[in-house]
């Protein structure tokens, strides 16, 4: 009897193996479904937040991801605003970088895609658009790539934000025979020369700001050539909400 027992047991035991497999192929098929770009920040956030304390022992207790009275009412964090306008600004900056892949590839520094506390930042580099010391814009080189970039500003992605225009200069004094008395209002001019051609095709004028900075905000060394052409460009800026 003991021994029929012990065999009755090993049957009643083998269940845990087919579930074992079957729990292991209901993994893999929802891994395969998986898609990173859909996941929302906030969510990953908080299940991340409720995972920190897993293992960490009892009295140090953990964070939740369920609803509770206060989402009952509407106030979830997925009902801020905010999140909102995180999504869309990860979508603006996954449109830009595709808009403007083609210079980021060449890496010819004509045009960056970054993003800071600010915003999105679209830096067009001067020598490009621009003469040396000249606030003319290079219509024929560059008409292309300030198409594209209008187009992103007035595409749904940014749908109600403000921009932007900040000129940029290299600490290289200005000509005193040229047309300029400093950096400051050439980096200035720059900046307007941009505002005037974006809202000429279409960009709404009242979404913008305009500013120049002259040297006074580099972004490279300005004791080599190659650093001094970095620092020299116009900033177009897709302001985050905290940045208007």
């Amino acid at each position: 009897m003991a021994r029929k027992k012990r065999e009755d047991e090993g049957v009643k035991g083998d269940w845990i193996v087919t579930y074992s497999d079957m729990v292991t192929l209901l993994l893999c098929f929802f891994v395969a479904l998986f898609d990173p770009s859909d996941v929302d920040p906030g969510e990953m956030a908080a299940f991340i937040s409720a995972l920190s304390n897993i293992g960490m022992g009892a009295s140090t207790g953990g964070n939740t991801i369920s609803s509770g009275k206060s989402a009952e009412l509407g106030n979830s964090i997925m009902s801020l605003p905010s999140t909102d306008r995180g999504r869309s600004m990860g979508s603006a900056l996954r449109k830009a970088v595709s808009l403007f892949n083609p210079e980021i590839r060449t890496n010819r520094n004509q045009v960056q895609v970054t993003q800071d506390e600010r915003g999105i930042i679209i830096s067009l580099a001067s020598d490009a658009f621009f003469n040396p010391a000249s606030a003319t814009i290079n219509i024929e080189e560059t008409r292309e790539m300030l198409l594209r970039l209008a187009s992103l500003l007035n595409s749904d992605e940014v749908r109600g934000r403000k921009f932007r225009i900040e000129g940029h200069t290299d600490a290289v004094p200005i000509d005193p025979a040229g047309p300029w008395e400093s950096n400051w209002e050439l980096s200035t001019a720059r900046s307007i020369a941009v505002l005037h051609y974006l809202t000429d095709i279409g960009v709404e004028e009242k979404r913008f700001q305009v500013a120049g900075f002259a040297d006074t905000v580099p972004i490279s060394t300005n004791d080599t050539p190659e650093g001094r052409a970095y620092n020299r460009r116009v900033d177009i800026i897709i302001l985050d909400e905290g940045h208007l």
